[in-house]
This record gives structure tokens, sequence and C-alpha cells, in this order.
């Protein structure tokens, strides 16, 4: 016997790891998980039937095509099928396509701070991270076109940004995308897409389809309610589309998942209309914020963000006292999740009631 270990890869040494939101655990009252970015409603109705109905079958192997589930996307959004793609989430897709577009030497661009997994995917795809800071909490995007190297293999704009909820203007994404070399693939992470009300906020279906090299990343886990599930597609010109099927872990989209989002797409007129008590609260939510003192940027996803410095640990553990999560970028921020208005009350009053406002 030896005292050597089994190897692996050196980037795990300084890999960072994705953290999930905490659960509070508070004995003296109710709890409330702000932490993750969910949604406060339960599935629909019909929705809980095509799972439970879904379940009848779990003894078999999952599509691993998604057929049912492409095709709704794809007739939903009037796009082929073959531009789709779907995964273990939308975190999962940008991990196919880190996976199809990331070796050593090549680059991964994004702003700074944004979607925590960008710089765990990269590393784990072997490519090295290019962070551009934001600028007003929000993407800088000629800085981002300025750093663009022959090395650049791919770009994620987070929009709207999380964790700072902050969005760009289709003018001026437009003319970054103009700058963007046809060989760099720019993918538009729009998780929270269906929270955004600003009318200056492209879609970026309109852009993909005159655009060789951009990709749109969406999800279910957030408006749609089905986070516990884990699916996401993109949309993207077929070679792109084909790149991350070909990446696809297999069955990595269950069974469960695909008929309950397929359900979700055909009940969304009842969806949104619980996104619309969301985004009503996310105002109220924001208003009472500003009033009380606090500087809190224009969101348009379904959180709020609090630009706490040093602060920002203290503030989370108050929070976590009273029995609230948030989550915390130590030196940065917290991100604050919409919930009920219960949820929401609470969260402020602690907010109300604590002395180092960022404004």
């Amino acid at each position: 016997m030896t005292d050597a270990s089994p190897r692996f890869r050196s980037v795990l040494d300084s890999c960072p790891v994705y953290k999930p939101g905490r659960i509070p655990v508070n004995s003296a009252g109710k709890t409330h998980k702000l932490s993750s970015n969910e949604t406060p409603f339960a599935p629909l109705p019909s929705v809980v039937d095509a799972i439970a109905e879904a379940a009848r079958s779990v003894h078999r192997y999952p599509d691993n095509g998604a057929q049912a589930l492409i095709r709704a996307i794809a007739d939903k959004f009037g796009v082929p099928a073959e531009h789709v793609a779907v995964g273990c989430g939308s975190v999962g897709v940008a991990q196919q396509l880190l996976e199809a577009a990331g070796e050593p030497g090549a680059e991964v661009m994004y702003a700074w701070r944004s979607f925590e997994a960008y710089p765990i995917l990269s590393d784990l795809a072997g490519a090295d991270s290019v962070r551009v800071p934001l600028h007003g909490e929000t993407h800088d995007l000629a800085a981002m076109a300025a750093a663009i190297t022959p090395r650049t293999r791919l770009i994620f704009v987070c929009n709207p940004n999380n964790p700072t909820g902050t969005v760009v203007h289709t003018a001026e994404l437009e003319a970054f995308l103009d700058e963007v070399p046809a060989d760099c693939l720019v993918v538009l992470d729009e998780a929270y897409r269906e929270y955004i009300r600003d009318e200056a906020v492209p879609d970026g279906l309109d852009l993909y389809r005159d655009r060789p090299n951009v990709a749109v990343l969406r999800t279910f886990s957030k408006a749609y309610g089905l986070a516990g599930l884990r699916t996401g597609y993109m949309i993207a010109p077929a070679p792109v589309a084909a790149a991350a099927r070909t990446t696809m872990l297999p069955f990595s989209v269950n069974s469960i998942a695909q008929a309950a989002a397929v359900a979700s797409l055909a009940a969304e007129d009842e969806l949104f209309e619980r996104v619309e008590l969301t985004v009503k609260e996310r105002t109220r939510v924001r208003e009472a914020l500003v009033a009380d003192g606090w500087a809190v940027p224009p969101t348009e996803a379904n959180f709020v963000w609090l630009g706490l410095g040093e602060h920002t640990l203290d503030f989370a553990a108050v929070c976590f006292d009273e029995g609230i999560a948030i989550r915390p970028f130590a030196g940065d921020g917290a991100r604050i999740s919409i919930g009920d208005a219960e949820a929401n009350d609470a969260f402020l009053a602690v907010a109300h009631a604590y002395p180092h406002r960022n404004a």
C-alpha cells in the first residue's frame, strides 16, 4: 500500500463550487427563502396532472431527443425544430455549449459580476475566463467589445443580468453584436425574459434570426415554476444547436420534466397572470426600498439588488436570523428574490431597520 491518491485535474484545486441558496431555520416563526429566484407559486393544476401522468412511465428512459418538447418550443416561437436544443436547465445547456466551444487557449468572456455559474463552467471546460467589470451595475458592452481577441470563443450576455437585474437595450446590444467576429458565439442568457416590462429591451429571438453567431438561452425554472425539474432550452442557428445536442449528457432531461414543460407552454395564459403578480410585487418592493433610503438599480427580473459592499455578509446574517434567506455576494452586494407578499413584507421590515444602507 502507498499513500498515493487518485489524480484529478488541477483545475479542481481552484475551481469555485456553486452554492445553492440557503434555507433559513427559525423556530420562532415562519421562514422565507428569497435566495434562489424561485417563483412563490406552485405549478398549475394542469401541469401537476401532466407530472402525475408522466410518473406512471418512469420505469422507461425518457425520449433523449425530447421531440415533443422541442416541437412545442419550435411551434411557440415560430422557429425550425433543428434550431432548438434542450438541457438540464439553461445552465445545463450553457455547459453543453462550453463543452463544444471551450478548450485550453480559448477565452470565454462575461460581465462581472454576473451569473456565478459562468466561471465554474468555463474553468471546467478548460477555457480562460475574461471578466469585464460592470458599469453602473450593468454590462459595459463597449469594454467587452474592446476586450475581444482572436482567442475569444464565446461571450455570455446575461439580460436581465443576474444578480443585479439590470438590462441592456436594443441599440447598444445590436452595436455590440456588429463588432463581434463572426466566428465568436454570443450567448444571450434570457433566463428572466418573462419578467421584462421595459420595451427597449430586445427579444433575443429577434436578433438571432439574422445572426449566425447568436444563441438564446431560456429556462422553465423561473417564471414557469419548474425549478425542481431542471429544464432549459436554447434557440440558435442549426450548427450551434447541433453542437449543443452533441455534448448533451444522454437522458439529462427526464420524462417528467419534458411532460411538465410541454404542459406549461400550453397553460401560458394562466401562468403569465402569476408572472404579472410577481412583477407588481417587484415594483412595490423596490419602491419601498428606495423610499427607505436604499439605492436599488431598476430591475427587470424577479429579484432586486442591494450593493452593500463590506456590509453584505452582515446584512445577510441579520436577515437569516429573522428567518429570511437572501443571496449574498461577499464584498459586492445581495440579491433578494421577490416572493409572496408576506415574505416580501418580512424582508422589507428587516431592510427598514438596517442601519448601513447603500444609498
